[in-house]
């Protein structure tokens, strides 16, 4: 491993994109057992250097406290031995998921006599911009050398040395079982004109795929001639149906799944942060509210459920108009009363296309709340936090997909593919 020194001259986004398209050719006909090895090679690698790692780490952390980073963000950056081995066990994880390459659908014959299929194969060079978190560098490393794509990485320039120490295990990871190290390269320069580059790249990169805030996402599409993959931000809904709280049971399921929602990591894009509540369920409203407001969320409500909670005794701060749509990331949420399911529906409509939830009693309601919800997942008496590629047993994620064109959802290791198809003649002409 190599330290990250300031001063030395920076390869240029355009050679970065060249070496990438050369093993990006290397990548993409490697048989499984291959791709298997190298993502052992990485995840050994993680363990052996854990110290290399951490000293580098240990720059960004004391860098960001020196700048007056929020804790929170601070928080996102840190590593410690513990967090390095559970993405090595990440990275492992990955190696065991089915590989989509080379996945052929059965031949049909045409009357001409062709053969034709189709063939899964990678996207090619995928460049991946993202912030804050350095976990990242090694799940999009492990997802693309097992989808058979070369990733260019530009994390943030808060993570700048952990980024390059993690570039550095995987290069030489991937060297140690015959692979090309520039596989999976790391901008290390942090000056903003080399995104810019790299969005310009299209002769060389496929797709980008940005992952962080609204700002990087917008920045992204205004600015790039490669095509951009947009996701991870769009405000999540929980609609509470008056039938799941009939009973105390149900309302304390509700109390608990609402609770998870907001709480159990509010800077997450699937995080909730809009309560939608049927009005013949307010009896309710206030449980669930001093539950949150037990974890610290702060809520803004609209003036029916305010009334609620003033009547309670619970704290809640009025609601403005820009309190809905609006991506939270943080232990604060919006409540609104809704009429019935049909004003729930044109609500989330309106504001919604991540990851939208139903808490009802009602078959009916749930399919047609599954059937109308035009996001990317729909989820029914259940956290929202499980629209994650972990939890859905795709392994590691690059980002969410929220828009529709390609991939949906949690992007993993099928969503890294496209498909060509394959044409098999004996001499035939077209006449």
């Amino acid at each position: 491993m190599t330290a990250l020194d300031e001063r030395a001259p920076q390869t240029s986004i355009r050679d970065l994109g060249v070496r990438a398209r050369a093993a990006g050719r290397v990548l993409r006909s490697l048989p499984t057992e291959r791709k298997v090895a190298a993502l052992h090679a990485i995840a050994a690698g993680l363990r052996d250097h854990h110290a290399e790692i951490l000293t580098a780490n240990a720059r960004d952390v004391e860098a960001a406290v020196a700048s007056g980073l929020p804790e929170a963000m601070v928080a996102r950056l840190k590593l410690d031995a513990r967090a390095l081995e559970t993405i090595a066990a990440d990275v492992l994880a990955v190696s065991r998921l089915p590989d989509p390459v080379g996945e052929t659908t059965p031949e049909a014959t045409q009357p001409s006599g062709i053969r034709v299929s189709t063939r899964r194969v990678p996207l090619g060079v995928l460049g991946v911009i993202y912030e804050s978190r350095p976990n990242v560098t090694v799940d999009v490393a492990a997802l693309g050398v097992m989808s058979g794509n070369a990733v260019i990485l530009r994390g943030g320039k808060e993570t700048i040395h952990s980024n390059a120490a993690l570039g550095d295990v995987v290069a030489a990871a991937l060297a140690s079982v015959g692979l090309p190290p520039t596989a999976v390269q790391v901008i290390r320069d942090p000056a903003r004109e080399r995104v810019l580059e790299l969005l310009k790249l299209d002769d060389l990169v496929d797709a980008i795929i940005p992952r962080g805030g609204a700002g990087l996402h917008r920045f992204c599409v205004e600015n790039a001639t490669v095509p951009v993959i947009v996701g991870g931000i769009g405000v999540v809904h929980l609609y509470l149906d008056h039938s799941f709280t009939h009973t105390a049971e149900d309302v304390q399921t509700a109390v608990q799944i609402i609770r998870n929602a907001k709480v159990q990591k509010p800077s997450a894009c699937n995080a909730l942060d809009t309560l939608l509540i049927d009005r013949a369920a307010l009896d309710s409203l206030p449980e669930i509210a001093r539950d949150l407001a037990a974890h610290g969320v702060t809520l803004r409500a609209d003036a029916e459920s305010q009334a609620v909670l003033d009547a309670a005794g619970l704290p809640a701060q009025p609601a403005q108009d820009a309190d809905f749509g609006t991506e939270f990331l943080a232990l604060t949420a919006s409540i609104k009363v809704v009429a019935d399911l049909d004003e729930a529906l044109d609500f989330i409509a309106a504001h919604g296309n991540h990851t939208d939830v139903i808490l009802s009693r009602d078959p009916a309601q749930t399919e047609r709340f599954v059937q109308d919800v035009d996001s990317a997942a729909v989820v029914v008496n259940a956290s929202p936090r499980f629209n994650d590629g972990g939890q859905l047993g795709l392994g590691a994620e690059v980002a969410i997909s929220t828009q529709k064109l390609h991939a949906r959802g949690p992007m993993a290791l099928r969503e890294l593919t496209t498909t060509k198809w394959v044409v098999v003649g004996n001499g035939q002409v077209r006449g």
